[in-house]
C-alpha cells in the first residue's frame, strides 16, 4: 500500500521541473529566432541606408563657386605734355609804317603799358590832319548856320518872314550841326589809331621773341610778329587722359610734373579745369593743369612726364574662361544665391586674357559664379556650394 503512494507523489513531483524546462525551451528557440532574424534583416537596412544616401549624393548637384575679381589695372598713370605760360599773345602792329625805335630785346621782363617800340606813320599822320581841317571847316559852317537860323526866328517874329523860310534855316543848322559831329567821331578814330603807332605790352610778362628791327616796314594786320610776350610766373600742360581713367580725375587734384633733363626734381601741379567731354576721335579727356613757376626754374615749352596721384583705371570684373556657358541666347553664367540655387544671367564680354575674361555688364562682385559648370546644371535647381 506504501509503495505505490510513494510512487505517485515522485510522479507528482517530477511534474513541474518537466514543464519548466520545456518553456526554457520554448524561451531558447525565441532568441535563437530572434537573434537569426535581427542578423539577417540589419545588413539589409544598412544596405538600404547606403544606397539611399548614394542616391541623394548622386541626386545633388555640387558645384565650386567664387566671386568675380578685377581686372589687374596699371601701378600708375603717367602721360606726357607741354608746359606752356598761362598768358601768351602774339604782338602784331595795328597800322602801317617804318620802325622808328623799339625799346625791349629777347627776354627782357616788361610791366604792363610799357613802350615796346615806336612807328613812324607819315601817311596816317596826314590823314589826321586832313580829319581836323574837315573838322574845323564843319565847326564853322555849324557856327554860321546857327547864326542864321537866330536871324530867321526873329524875322519870322517880326512877321517880316515866312514860316517856311525860318524852318529851311533851322533844318539846315541841324544838318551842320550833325555833319560836325560826323567829322568830329572821324578825328577821334583816327587819333586813336595814331595811338597804336607806340606798340606796348598788353601785360606783365616776358619777351620771347623779337620780330622787328629799326627802319624796317610793317603793314596794318599783317601776319609778321612784332613781340611775343608771356606770363611764365604761371605754366600750364594739357594732357589726354584715357577714357578708363577720366572718371577718376576732377578738379583740384594734384600731379607730379618730372623732365628729363631734371633728374631726381619733382614739380607739384593742379588739376584747374577738364573739357567735359570725351574727344571722339581719341577717345580721351582733355585736361589743363597748373603749375607755379615762381623761381623760374621751369621753361616753357619743355617736354614733361605727367603723372596724376591718384588716378586709377575703372577696371572689370573678370572670371576664369571655364565659367562661360554659351547658349542660344549668347554668352552666360551660372551664378549661385543665398538660397543655393543656381540661376543663369547674360553677360557682356570684354578683353579675353586666355584663362580669364572680362565681363562688363552681366554680374556684381558680390556674385558667386559657378566655375566649371556640369552639363546637369539647370536654371533654377537647388546647388550644395563646395568651396
Amino acid at each position: 500500500m506504501n509503495a505505490p503512494i510513494q510512487s505517485s507523489a515522485k510522479a507528482a513531483a517530477s511534474r513541474p521541473s518537466g514543464g519548466a524546462g520545456f518553456y526554457g525551451l520554448l524561451t531558447l528557440i525565441a532568441l535563437g529566432a530572434g537573434a537569426a532574424f535581427w542578423v539577417g534583416v540589419q545588413p539589409k537596412k544598412a544596405r538600404l541606408d547606403e544606397a539611399r544616401g548614394v542616391s541623394h549624393d548622386l541626386s545633388v548637384v555640387r558645384v565650386r563657386t567664387a566671386k568675380p575679381v578685377p581686372a589687374p589695372e596699371a601701378k600708375e598713370l603717367s602721360l606726357s605734355g607741354e608746359l606752356k605760360p598761362v598768358t601768351e599773345a602774339s604782338i602784331l602792329a595795328r597800322v602801317g609804317g617804318y620802325v622808328r625805335s623799339w625799346k625791349a630785346d629777347l627776354g627782357d621782363q616788361v610791366q604792363e603799358g610799357q613802350v615796346l617800340a615806336e612807328l613812324d606813320t607819315p601817311e596816317l599822320q596826314r590823314e589826321l590832319a586832313r580829319a581836323r581841317a574837315q573838322r574845323a571847316v564843319c565847326e564853322a559852317a555849324r557856327n554860321l548856320s546857327e547864326k542864321t537860323a537866330t536871324r530867321w526866328k526873329e524875322l519870322l517874329a517880326a512877321k517880316t518872314a515866312s514860316a517856311q523860310e525860318a524852318d529851311e534855316k533851322d533844318a539846315d543848322f541841324q544838318l551842320r550841326i550833325a555833319a560836325l559831329e560826323a567829322a568830329k567821331a572821324d578825328v577821334n578814330r583816327l587819333e586813336e589809331i595814331a595811338g597804336f603807332s607806340k606798340i606796348t605790352a598788353p601785360f606783365a610778362g616776358t619777351i620771347t621773341v623779337r620780330g622787328i628791327d629799326l627802319g624796317q616796314l610793317v603793314e596794318a594786320g599783317g601776319q609778321r610778329e612784332l613781340y611775343r610776350l608771356a606770363d611764365i610766373r604761371k605754366l600750364r600742360v594739357f594732357v589726354r587722359v584715357p577714357q578708363s581713367y577720366a572718371r577718376s580725375v576732377t578738379v583740384g587734384q594734384s600731379a607730379e610734373l618730372r623732365l628729363p633733363e631734371l633728374h631726381g626734381q619733382v614739380f607739384t601741379a593742379t588739376v584747374i579745369r577738364m573739357a567735359g567731354a570725351i574727344d571722339a576721335a581719341s577717345r580721351t579727356l582733355l585736361v589743363e593743369l597748373e603749375v607755379d613757376n615762381s623761381t623760374g626754374r621751369l621753361l616753357a615749352g619743355s617736354y614733361t612726364q605727367v603723372r596724376l596721384t591718384g588716378a586709377h583705371q575703372e577696371a572689370p570684373l573678370t572670371v576664369p574662361a571655364t565659367a562661360l556657358i554659351f547658349r542660344a541666347e549668347g554668352a552666360q553664367v551660372a551664378v549661385v544665391d543665398a538660397g543655393n540655387v543656381a540661376r543663369f544671367k547674360s553677360v557682356v564680354l570684354g578683353r579675353d586674357f586666355g584663362s580669364s575674361v572680362q565681363l562688363l555688364e552681366g554680374v556684381g562682385p558680390e556674385d558667386q559664379v559657378v566655375l566649371n559648370p556640369p552639363d546637369s546644371l539647370t536654371d533654377g535647381i537647388t546647388v550644395e556650394r563646395v568651396q
